[in-house]
Order: structure tokens, then C-alpha cells, then sequence
């Protein structure tokens, strides 16, 4: 036995219980998105061997890069309004939507530029809508919370670069 609870149900059949269920699921996210992102930092320090290894053009290196800046803002934003939720202000609660939102998109964008995916483009496309809506609401908040403007700002750049690797 794996050494976790089971139950058994009226059909005989044995299962996790449902919160260690839903708990398992959530850590295989968890690890799949960080698993991304460990592929993007070893992709930006990959090393051409002919064609087995193709280095990162630098156009897709600035994608990367800007997206997981804004990754990295993101997960400091969304930690400051979990602290403000905290002490019960939750007037940052559509600011935490939007960094939500953007960070699975950022994350799916830089992996697929990583992958020199040929979806990448289309993926860029509705990653600079979902960051305009995160640097809008960022931008609420940002004379007031330092955290908000940075995510805004990393926000900026990144659909910047977007922009110009589109044209």
C-alpha cells in the first residue's frame, strides 16, 4: 500500500479521498507549469551542437525573457494583494484576477517560444490582450502599491516586444 488513506465506495472500488485528490491535482499543475518554466531557463542557456540542439534566435530569447519578467512581477503582485486580502482590503481583488490570468498566459507563451512552437504567434496575440487588461488594472493601484506598477511596467515591455516580434 502506498501509505495513503484509501475509501472504499458501495462498488468495492478504492479511492483517495476527494481533498487529497483535488490536492494531487493541483501540486501536478503546479509541477507541470514549473517544469515549463525549468525548460525555458535551460532553453535560454542551450548551446548549438548542429542539429541537435538548436540555440534560441534572440528575437524569441526577448519573448522569453519578457514573459518570464512578467512572471516574475506577476507572482510578487499576486503575493502582495493575497497579503492585503489578508487584513480584509480587497480593493485590489480585479487587479489579482487580471495577474492571474496573465501569468498562465505569459507561462504558456514562453514555453511555446521556448518549443519554437508554430502556434506561438497566435498564442502572442491573445497574451498582449490578457496583458493590456493585467497592466490597466495594475495601473489602478500602482501610486499606491509598488508591486502593482512593477507588474504593470513588466506588463508594458512585454507586450512591446510581442509587438515587434509580430511585425
Amino acid at each position: 500500500m502506498s501509505g495513503f488513506p484509501t475509501i472504499e465506495t458501495t462498488s468495492g472500488e478504492v479511492s483517495l479521498p476527494r481533498r487529497q485528490l483535488l490536492a494531487g491535482a493541483g501540486a501536478a499543475l503546479v509541477a507541470g507549469a514549473f517544469s515549463g518554466i525549468t525548460a525555458v531557463g535551460a532553453a535560454e542557456h542551450a548551446y548549438d551542437h548542429g542539429h541537435h540542439h538548436p540555440t534560441m534566435d534572440g528575437a524569441r530569447a526577448r519573448v522569453v525573457d519578457h514573459a518570464m519578467h512578467c512572471i516574475k512581477t506577476g507572482q510578487i503582485c499576486i503575493q502582495h494583494c493575497i497579503d492585503l486580502f489578508k487584513t480584509g482590503d480587497t480593493s485590489v481583488a480585479d487587479c489579482a484576477d487580471s495577474v492571474l490570468e496573465m501569468l498562465a498566459s505569459c507561462t504558456a507563451m514562453a514555453q511555446l517560444a521556448t518549443y519554437n512552437s508554430r502556434h506561438l504567434k497566435d498564442l502572442m496575440r491573445v497574451c498582449i490582450g490578457v496583458c493590456e487588461d493585467c497592466e490597466k488594472e495594475c495601473r489602478k493601484h500602482e501610486d499606491k502599491h509598488a508591486e502593482c506598477k512593477a507588474c504593470a511596467d513588466s506588463c508594458a515591455d512585454c507586450i512591446k516586444v510581442c509587438q515587434e516580434y509580430l511585425a
